[in-house]
């Protein structure tokens, strides 16, 4: 194991100097998807201010307004470019020197994110979490934070992101066969952002849509760290959501290594 980690330490160090090298490419990313989610508290504000009920789906106004932001900061964390990365690869023809490597081509992906995960989290994640636990005690008057909670929560994040990667490493080997994906990865991102409540809760849809979607890996993303974060999910409840995310990495994990089988076949490099 740990020879393991002395040849895939590397790609950590790599994925690091990638987000330092790069810090205002990554911090103008930052900016828009900060600009997004105040566009988002502005229109569930709005709602919230022309709704006669207090209420809506369960969700007051601040905590439709904690949704927000913790699914802000979850997206931040899970975020994963694999599929992104897998298609330039192929198109510019650099894939041909991961593949010439003694090394899993999934895995040399996994550590060089997990690099930039590192400096996402040192920069991000004490403000992100101030400013959360600051809203909630503006609206409550008492301070909400509970490290048993926080830490079920990264816990449930940390499961959340392998399953995005895995996900996100499955759909990239499509590149493999269609040579370009910057089409189809966009609209996978907005198919999965529905599906995992980044745009409305998925305690705002149908009763049967609901539990469907609550069942499917998407809904593990985003929405089942935000609402164990925010107390919704406890006990027994928040252990299934869990084991069902443990589930769907191992799922995706073992379809990548399935899927790397059949893809390699197809491999016809465009560039390089």
């Amino acid at each position: 194991m740990r020879k393991k980690l002395k040849i895939y330490l590397p790609f950590v160090n790599a994925g690091m100097q990638e987000t330092a090298t790069y810090r205002t490419n990554w911090v103008f990313w930052q900016l828009g998807n900060i600009l997004g989610c105040f566009i988002s508290y502005f229109l569930w504000r709005a709602i919230f201010v022309s709704s006669e009920n207090g209420s809506m789906n369960g969700f007051t106004m601040p905590q439709m307004i904690v949704y927000i932001f913790l699914m802000f900061l979850t997206t931040t964390l899970i975020n994963s470019g694999g599929t992104y990365d897998i298609g330039e690869e192929i198109r510019d023809g650099s894939i041909s020197m991961r593949l010439i490597k003694p090394i899993s081509y999934n895995a040399t992906f996994l550590f060089q994110e997990l690099g930039n995960k590192i400096m996402t989290v040192c920069v991000l994640i004490i403000p992100l979490v101030a400013g959360v636990e600051f809203v909630r005690y503006r609206f409550t008057g008492e301070v909400q934070f509970h490290i048993l909670m926080f830490l079920l929560y990264f816990l449930s994040a940390i499961f959340a992101y392998l399953i995005n990667f895995f996900f996100n490493i499955c759909f990239g080997f499509i590149a493999f066969v269609i040579k370009y994906l910057w089409g189809a990865n966009m609209m996978k991102n907005c198919i999965v952002g529905f599906l995992s409540g980044q745009i409305i809760p998925l305690a705002f849809l149908p009763e049967m849509a609901k539990k469907v979607f609550l069942i499917l890996p998407f809904a593990s993303l985003n929405y089942t760290p935000v609402m164990i974060y925010m107390g919704m999910y406890t006990g027994t409840k928040m252990l299934m959501y869990i084991g069902l995310q443990m589930f769907w990495v191992l799922f995706f994990w073992g379809l990548s290594k399935l899927l790397w089988s059949v893809a390699i076949k197809h491999l016809s490099v465009q560039g390089g």
